[in-house]
């Protein structure tokens, strides 16, 4: 049994998000700085290391026609990084207002605290890819 991690690559803080041994449920687990990126791809292995993780689910955020753009490509970009890893891509166009709206539903201040969008989206990107297992 193993459990399924996703990552909201933005271009400050990577957001993470880990699914059960069921690959029902996504958990928020934290969020990390990106820079310096090979500190964050270790913390990555060792995340998932702790969790069990085999696969993890990298969001790309595709533009509204579908198209890959410049942050897209970044996202593909880093993901090249985790070798050790089975990578699926996940289309998270729009998860960072749906993720800030969940926040407001559950009266989280996020304002001061951006992370907590960071680690809603990986959610919500690994929510989708679940969904349709």
């Amino acid at each position: 049994m193993y459990k399924i991690m996703a990552l909201d690559i933005g271009t400050k803080r990577i957001g993470i998000a880990i699914s059960d041994y069921l690959l029902m449920l996504a958990n928020g687990h934290s969020y990390i700085s990106r820079i310096p990126e090979d500190k964050a791809i270790d913390t990555i292995y060792k995340i998932a290391k702790e969790n069990n993780v085999k696969k993890i689910v990298i969001g790309v955020p595709l533009n509204m026609d579908g198209t890959k753009g410049a942050q897209a490509q970044d996202c593909i970009d880093f993901a090249k990084r985790l070798t050790q890893y089975e990578i699926l891509f996940e289309d998270e166009r729009l998860t960072s207002e749906t993720a800030e709206e969940n926040l407001r539903n559950k009266k989280i201040n996020f304002k001061k605290d951006k992370g907590l969008v960071d680690i809603e989206s990986a959610c919500i990107i690994l929510e989708q890819y679940l969904s349709r297992k």
